[in-house]
């Protein structure tokens, strides 16, 4: 095969996604041999490695072996599919269909326990770490839950099983949405909504419909997204706890930010703020962090939307919040450090947003948050003429 030309498109999946996020074939040689020997993978030489990618990118040889494939997945934070990896096969017969029955009739309440931890411990490393190793664990997580659902018939069963599938799918959609996979999140939500009402679960149907809607604002859909979002209200209104009630109300106040609709923006946030309990945690609601110090860093981003000045205030205020580990995430400060950026671009403070910038690159980096890259990437300093629109 010819060389690729300047100005041709990818030949492949996986060359495509490589260039899209901006790694070269030697980060990727560099990942391979860190990241291989941590999880069990024999990789090849640092000489070989260069060779094996550019023949997988030029569509030479398929990533057939299972460990490269992880790795990819990993350090993209792609399917199999969106890297264009063969399809897994599947033993259509009726023995493996009764093998699959067999298990599935046999599973007890120690090991539903067991999937619900090991959601939460995912959950934990992600708040601890962000999206950079957890997302693939999670994708294989919930191919277990489903196929263990899929193959049971007892309706008691099922509606736990859906549960815990709801919680996994959209922890999996929200780091995939992190490590910058629109598509892959807005389908773990989609089907995170199905689950969602097997489980008969408005609290968890309300919120996969929310998260989704911020896939919506990152592609500049608001009006969509403020929909969605009046729809997670509604579906949670009386029927959820005050907790969620006031994370909706929050997460409806940043969608009508984005849309423009400051006072219908700033009303939903006193909604969050009555809302929330005194005691802001509720062990009926573990894929929930919200605290007085989430609502000021969820304002303060709505006002930036919004052109209001305050919003530094309100960031920075937030910035001190996140001092206390057990109050935050380190994405969500990775998130409030890009918000600073652009609320001192648009003050006219070239050299607080570089600052800030800095600092949110950084953290970005450490966690694999491509989302957070890709805004940093729209950012636009001031000129030394007067403020700039960021």
């Amino acid at each position: 095969m010819a060389k690729r030309r300047q100005g041709e498109p990818p030949r492949t999946r996986l060359q495509a996604v490589r260039e899209e996020l901006g790694h070269t074939q030697g980060h990727v040689v560099r990942y391979f041999l860190t990241r291989g020997p941590q999880i069990g993978v024999t990789v090849a030489s640092a000489s070989a490695l260069p060779i094996m990618i550019s023949r997988w990118e030029n569509g030479h040889v398929e990533v057939a072996e299972p460990g490269y494939q992880r790795l990819f997945r990993e350090l993209y934070g792609r399917s199999n599919e969106e890297l264009g990896f063969p399809p897994e096969t599947f033993n259509q017969s009726a023995e493996e269909l009764r093998d699959r029955l067999f298990v599935a009739r046999n599973i007890d309440a120690g090991m539903l326990d067991l999937f619900q931890r090991q959601v939460n411990d995912l959950r934990s490393s992600d708040h601890r770490f962000g999206a950079l190793v957890v997302l693939d664990q999670l994708n294989s997580l919930v191919r277990q839950i489903e196929d263990v659902k899929v193959f049971s018939v007892s309706t008691h069963l099922r509606q736990r099983l859906a549960t815990i599938l709801t919680d996994a799918r959209t922890l999996a959609g929200w780091t995939a949405l992190d490590r910058g996979s629109q598509m892959q999140s807005w389908q773990y939500h989609e089907d995170a909504k199905v689950s969602a009402r097997e489980a008969d679960s408005p609290s968890q149907l309300a919120h996969a419909a929310a998260q989704q809607a911020v896939i919506l604002l990152d592609i500049g859909e608001a009006d969509a997204a403020v929909e969605l979002l009046e729809y997670a209200r509604y579906v949670a209104e009386h029927r959820a706890p005050s907790l969620l009630r006031s994370w909706l109300a929050a997460a409806h106040g940043e969608g009508l930010a984005a849309a423009g609709q400051r006072d219908a923006s700033l009303h939903a946030f006193d909604d969050a703020s009555s809302l929330l309990p005194t005691n802001p945690v509720d062990p009926e609601l573990p894929f929930l962090l919200l605290n007085d110090g989430q609502l000021v860093r969820w304002r303060g981003n709505a006002l930036l939307h919004l052109g209001d000045l305050d919003a530094i205030a309100q960031l920075e205020a937030a910035v001190r919040d996140f001092a206390n580990p057990q109050r935050s995430a380190v994405r969500g400060l990775t998130s409030t450090y890009v918000d600073l950026a652009f609320a001192y671009a648009a003050a006219g403070d070239s050299k607080g947003a570089v600052e800030l910038a800095q600092k949110a690159r950084q953290l970005a980096k450490r966690i694999g948050s491509d989302r957070q890259r890709q805004r940093l990437a729209k950012l636009e300093l001031p000129s030394p003429r007067g403020p700039g629109v960021a």
